[in-house]
């Protein structure tokens, strides 16, 4: 059963995917691996694979032929790479050890198993031969490098399906070291997270980023303003605390207070505004004289009233007799 398998993976790979070979020769985008591969043909490929698979065969733990169900297994392309192309040569490895203590790693090793993996930046640097440029181009020096993440610790080569490439499931990938963010995204109020219309790739770029935090743009504002450009202005009369940065006011993972609020008005205000419009000391009649100071009619921001009920154009406006931000 194991060499009929085998044989079928082997045959889609040369022949049922030849057909998105086409598509991938169309694509300029996709890295040249000529240099690597040497442009073998599929069946030279196969036949350097084959090294590998007569012993890296199919298990519950480390699935090897679904590779060819994969980008990284279509033999169609000539610019696929080999398993000697992510792995090395590995010469060593292949004769084994003479003196019969078992055979020594391969040249790179990506999860660790029977041998140690390879540091962080030997992983990263045999995808980085490739996948270069573009999205990829801020790797170095970025977070995830510095925090030593590796590219596999996030994508699984060999499955068919890899969850961070997939809306539904890319967040559990980013959640499984970003937990508070996970937290966050289980409060009242959040970005459609669950639902699959926002994921984390959609602000970040996770491969390196020239604005703070991994954001795909320059800045925390422009990230933002992608999808809410009715906030973007530019306006007549603006707020300054929204023209510096959106998180001054709001928390972008999720917050107990709509909208995505740091914490609710008047007391969000009242942190820059800080006269005696917006003053949270009671004010009102004393009750029958009453030298205790009791009071018969607190102030308005004491009780809740939020601000916005009177200044409801806070992201800015347009008006010419908006400087309050009123309608």
């Amino acid at each position: 059963m194991v060499q009929i398998r085998k044989r079928f993976l082997a045959l889609a790979a040369v022949t049922g995917m030849l057909m998105a070979s086409s598509l991938f020769a169309a694509d300029s985008n996709l890295p040249n691996l000529g240099s690597t591969t040497g442009g073998y043909s599929a069946q030279n490929a196969l036949k350097r694979d084959a090294v590998c698979t007569r012993c890296h065969d199919e298990s519950e733990t480390a699935p090897v032929l679904t590779i060819y169900q994969t980008k990284h297994g279509v033999r169609g392309d000539s610019r696929t790479p080999t398993c000697q192309s992510c792995h090395g040569e590995s010469e060593a490895h292949l004769k084994g050890n003479t003196s019969g203590k078992g055979r020594p790693a391969p040249d790179h090793v990506f999860k660790k198993g029977v041998y140690a993996a390879s540091d962080d930046k030997d992983r990263a640097g045999q995808c980085m031969n490739c996948h270069k440029g573009t999205a990829r181009a801020n790797w170095d020096g970025g977070a995830h490098q510095n925090n030593q993440v590796a590219c596999n610790d996030c994508h699984k080569v060999h499955a068919p399906a890899d969850n961070v490439l997939a809306k539904k499931t890319q967040t559990q990938v980013c959640f499984t070291c970003h937990k508070e963010q996970r937290a966050d995204s289980r409060k009242v109020s959040t970005h459609p997270i669950d639902a699959g219309k926002v994921v984390c790739s959609d602000c970040h770029n996770p491969h390196g980023s020239v604005g703070p935090n991994l954001l795909k743009k320059n800045t925390i504002n422009e990230t933002c303003f992608t999808c809410h450009a009715d906030k973007r202005g530019p306006f007549l009369w603006e707020h300054q605390p929204v023209v510096d940065s959106c998180v001054n006011c709001h928390v972008p993972h999720g917050s107990n207070i709509a909208p995505l609020m740091k914490t609710r008005t008047p007391f969000l205000c009242q942190s820059c505004h800080d006269g005696s419009h917006a003053s949270g000391t009671a004010a009102g009649r004393s009750v029958g004289g009453n030298q205790a100071g009791l009071i018969a009619l607190p102030s308005a921001n004491v009780v809740g009233r939020g601000c916005n009920n009177c200044h409801s154009q806070i992201h800015g406006s347009n008006s010419p007799n908006g400087g309050y931000f009123q309608r």
